[in-house]
């Protein structure tokens, strides 16, 4: 370029030294100002794991899943915030094996589940699913109380490296839904019968000569109706809920397990809590697993006169002659079982 065509260069005379230097330490100021904000309202890695993941296999229909979504937003309530549980219902998150498994892998934070699956890792704990223990709902609330309860719950903790069960929510006597009818264990020899997949709930169809077969539960109504099994066992609300009666003509009151969910804390979660956070999450999960339990008892009161209302054709049986049955045929052992449980359960008044 030709000194006559040269862009002239600003003069750095002070004024203007003073203008540039005035700019720039406004230009900084903000800039910290703007950081400092982002920090503030950025959340911290250990708000970032606060976000819990319950998951189930039931539909969100039942009380399970009602009170376990209220139970998250009152833990949320009462912790200012600081975490969040979201529940994932109907098998989302996989089928009852795989997220007990998911417990460990850290895919989940919280389940429910039964105590036949959680003895995959402490057969003791499944002394409560042998055919015929409970004599009624008021008799599992209080085994739930009880010291073989919690000396079970412990064992599995051990068992699992840190697996705490927060509460016990009832679930219902299992009853049998068929399209081929019995009245007694005879009756019942050859009889395809949909279980869940745990070992516990084959003892009563096996010692009657049914064939057990575990099917996994978000699959079990097509099975029914494709003819895949002739039968499955749940209790009346869960019937209901999953419009089993739609498929089966006859419910069979066998009442051979009086169920229950446990509501399991992964270790990692526990881990990162304060003694209060933990207190909290204990106190938030009994109060739903009671206000479950309430309304599960009331509507399985409701639903005979229901279902019969319905068309279905509902069969009394000797509970004690089945019992009988199973008493003779499935050894404790068989199960992983110790009959010394048994018994103290058993003697629970």
């Amino acid at each position: 370029m030709s000194q006559n065509h040269r862009v002239a260069q600003p003069e750095l005379r002070p004024t203007n030294l003073n203008r540039v230097a005035s700019v720039l330490r406004r230009a900084l100021a903000l800039g910290v100002a703007s950081l400092a904000l982002c920090a503030a309202m950025a959340p911290t890695d250990g708000f970032a794991q606060t976000r819990l993941k319950w998951a189930h296999v039931y539909e969100t229909s039942e009380p399970y899943h009602k009170w376990a979504v209220w139970a998250g937003e009152e833990f949320k309530k009462r912790t200012a915030g600081k975490y969040e549980i979201q529940v994932f219902p109907a098998s989302s998150l996989g089928k009852e094996s795989d997220i007990n498994q998911g417990l460990q892998l850290g895919t989940v934070d919280m389940i429910y589940t039964g105590a036949s699956f959680a003895a995959r890792a402490f057969p003791r704990m499944a002394v409560s699913y042998y055919p015929f223990t409970f004599r009624d709902a008021d008799h599992v609330i209080k085994y739930s109380r009880s010291d073989v309860f919690r000396e079970l719950t412990e064992g599995y903790k051990k068992a699992t490296n840190g697996n705490t069960v927060l509460a016990l929510t009832y679930y219902g006597v299992r009853h049998s839904t068929t399209n081929k009818p019995f009245r007694n264990c005879d009756e019942m020899k050859g009889l395809k019968m949909r279980v869940p997949d745990a070992p516990a709930y084959t003892a009563m169809p096996r010692a009657c000569g049914a064939n057990p077969t575990p099917i996994a539960f978000a699959e079990v109504y097509l099975a029914l109706q494709n003819g895949t099994v002739d039968a499955q066992e749940n209790p009346l609300p869960t019937i209901e809920a999953k419009k089993f009666y739609e498929v089966q003509k006859h419910i069979v009151m066998t009442g051979h397990i009086a169920d229950a969910l446990l509501t399991i804390v992964a270790p990692s979660v526990l881990a990162r809590m304060s003694a209060a956070e933990q207190k909290t999450l204990a106190d938030v999960t009994q109060e739903a697993a009671e206000k479950a339990t309430l309304e599960i008892r009331k509507r399985e009161g409701e639903l005979v006169d229901i279902f019969k209302a319905k068309g279905i054709n509902i069969i009394e049986v000797d509970r004690a002659a089945f019992q009988q049955r199973v008493l003779k045929a499935v050894e404790f052992s068989s199960m992983g079982l110790d009959k010394r449980d048994w018994d103290r359960v058993i003697a629970i008044k």
